[in-house]
Parts: structure tokens; C-alpha cells; sequence
């Protein structure tokens, strides 16, 4: 394969976020839209016109038709997450690479699955964690691993909230119990433990303990909750995620000597630039009337936006697979321990809120 040759997507389903992944397969250089399938044929050619599908874009009827054409190279699959295990496995069994919507599975039994039959197949696995392939966070784990200007991490809280509509919260497949059962804990509660694991390098926390009080709809689905990390040398993250409360998505990680602040870090506030702020070794004037030094004000900018630089990478890493390398396994690897991470949580609180230990 030349390093000119697009790769091939094929789309299963037409979720809300499978419009946002369309431009993105657009815009990257290396990736085309190829097919979409749908449970309904109409409903796939009415996605595939709504979305620039290019002239020849193959229309199905149905997911397996996308997984039995032979010239998609990788599939999206943003379905419901009670789904993703048939799917996803399906895919790699049909040597189709995949990049999976998050949560990327009920549990982390099923997820294994999934990962042995990407392993089986020599299929890529990468999840759909956009901020991870944004610039800016790149930058900020520069500071974070700053031990001059940082120093060692003490403390990570994360939030991200949204207030959503009467119709998301009565219809919404994320507040259906067969559907997505985590709520607001698999989908902005994954982007939250993300960050808290990323400004910790991937370390898992020792234990977990939810909240008390989460929030749930009639159906006991979670709408509000949070959470606290704990490691074995004193480090605490903290994270809260609800679909109950203004738009925020925020990180403030604190270390030894300096403090991390950024707003928007799931999705920037503007496409194209993304700020952070950083503070070291700060203390207050002779009056205490402000900081010395203040904190500085960082904008990254990027042409591509991050979904864009997703599939960017997904796309280059399926490249060098089809050239005859070993699949890249740090992907499937953060979304596991993502993974363990939600199951820690939903274990604390089935367990009326005690300590799990994550082995």
C-alpha cells in the first residue's frame, strides 16, 4: 500500500456523533468515507447525502453488508454501547480495523473480548477520545512533566457537565438502561477518569470510591455522579460528571510546585485554537493583593480540528498494519484502563459506596 492511499471507512449506524466522525474522515488527509450502513437503507442514503458522502459512496441496508465489503479498510462504530461488543467482534473477525465510540464497552470482560478479536485479526483498536490527539495536549503534558516548573502531581480534579434538554433526557439512548446503562458515567465520566489517568501517566489508582448521592433517572440510569482516585502514594483525583448542570469541562491539576488550569479540555472552546493556563512556584505581593508571578495563558492552534487528528492517526496507524506491522497496542491499552476505571465506580456504588480496590 502507498503512503498516498486513503483509507476506506465504512460507517455502522447513524448516530448523532457519526456526522461530527464524517467531516473529521473528510478533512483527514489520509481517510475517505466509503460506506454507511444503516438498519434502513433510506436512512442510509439520507446520512450519506446529508454528509458529503462522496459520488460512489457505497449505501447498505444493514451493519453486516458495510463488514462484508471487501474494500472498507476500517470501520466507525459509534452504537449504543450494549452493542459494541457483537460488532466490534464481528469487525475484527471480518479483518475490518476499528476505531470505537467510548465507553468502549459495558465492562471490561467485554471489552477483553473485543481486544482479543482485534488481536486474533491483526486489526488497529484506537477509541474515540478526540482530546487525546489535540495539540494542546500534547503542550500540557510538556508541564506536566515538568519536574522544575510542575513538580510532582498532588492532587487532579476533573469535571465535565452539560445541561441537557427534556427530549435527551426522556429519549437519549445514553439515559437507557439497555442501551447505555453507565449514563453520564460512560460518556462524560469516561473523558473525566481519561484525563485524570493521562495527567498521571497511565497509572491506575489503587482504589475508587463514588460520591455518595449520584443521580438517577426512573430507570436507574446515573444522570449526576462523581468519584475520588486514590494511590498508594497519596495522590488524589477527583472527577464530577452530569447531564443536570451548565456546560463545563475542566481540569485543574495541582503539583509540588506549580498548577495546571484548562477550560474546554474535551472540546475546545474554539475549533481551530485551545488555551490552558499554567502557574509555578506562585506566591502573593508584599500585601497580598495578588499573585507574583501570575499565571501565564497558553493558545495552541491547529488547522485540523482534534476529531480530524483522530482520524489522522487512526488512519496512518492502519497504514502501517496493511504494510505488515504489529498493530499499535497503547491505545487499546488506555481504553481498558479507562474501562477498569467506570467499573471501579458503578462497583462503589452498587456496593452502597465503599472502597474497590483495582487490581
Amino acid at each position: 500500500m502507498s503512503a498516498e492511499t486513503p483509507i476506506r471507512f465504512g460507517i455502522l449506524g447513524c448516530a448523532e456523533i457519526a456526522r461530527k466522525l464524517s467531516r473529521a474522515i473528510t478533512l483527514a488527509p489520509n481517510a475517505t468515507l466509503y460506506a454507511v450502513g444503516s438498519r434502513s437503507i433510506d436512512k442510509a442514503a439520507g446520512f450519506a447525502k446529508a454528509n458529503n458522502f462522496p459520488p460512489g459512496a457505497k449505501i447498505y441496508g444493514s451493519y453486516d453488508a458495510v463488514l462484508d465489503d471487501p474494500d472498507v479498510d476500517a470501520v466507525y462504530v459509534p452504537l449504543p454501547t450494549s452493542l459494541h461488543i457483537k460488532w466490534a467482534v464481528l469487525a475484527a473477525q471480518k479483518k475490518k480495523h476499528i476505531l470505537l465510540e467510548k465507553p468502549v464497552a459495558l465492562n471490561v470482560a467485554e471489552f477483553d473480548k473485543i481486544v482479543e478479536a482485534c488481536e486474533s485479526h491483526g486489526v488497529q483498536l484506537m477509541d474515540g477520545t478526540m482530546w487525546m490527539h489535540h495539540p494542546r495536549t500534547a503542550k500540557m503534558w510538556e508541564f506536566l512533566s515538568d519536574t522544575h516548573r510542575f513538580g510532582q502531581l498532588r492532587n487532579i480534579h476533573t469535571c465535565f457537565t452539560f445541561a441537557a434538554d427534556p427530549d435527551f433526557l426522556k429519549n437519549d439512548i445514553r439515559v437507557k438502561p439497555d442501551l447505555d446503562a453507565h449514563g453520564a458515567l460512560g460518556d462524560a465520566g469516561w473523558y473525566c477518569i481519561r484525563a485524570i489517568l493521562w495527567a498521571n501517566n497511565y497509572e491506575l489508582p489503587k482504589t475508587v470510591v463514588a460520591l455518595r448521592n449520584p443521580i438517577v433517572n426512573e430507570a436507574g440510569v446515573i444522570l449526576s455522579c462523581g468519584a475520588s482516585l486514590h494511590w498508594e502514594d497519596g495522590k488524589v483525583g477527583t472527577f464530577h460528571c452530569s447531564f443536570l448542570s451548565s456546560l463545563t469541562m475542566d481540569i485543574a491539576a495541582i503539583g509540588t510546585k506549580g498548577t495546571l488550569h484548562v477550560s474546554g479540555f474535551v472540546i475546545p472552546h474554539r475549533e481551530k485554537e485551545a488555551s490552558f493556563s499554567t502557574a509555578s512556584e506562585t506566591g502573593f505581593d508584599d500585601l497580598v493583593t495578588c499573585w507574583v508571578p501570575p499565571p501565564s495563558d497558553h493558545i495552541v492552534t491547529t488547522d485540523l480540528p482534534q476529531e480530524a487528528l483522530m482520524v489522522t492517526e487512526f488512519s496512518r496507524l492502519v497504514g502501517i498494519v496493511k504494510n505488515g506491522s504489529k498493530p499499535e497496542k497503547k491505545w487499546p491499552i488506555l481504553s481498558r484502563k479507562t474501562q477498569l476505571v467506570i467499573d471501579a465506580v458503578k462497583a462503589s456504588m452498587d456496593k452502597g459506596f465503599e472502597l474497590v480496590h483495582i487490581e
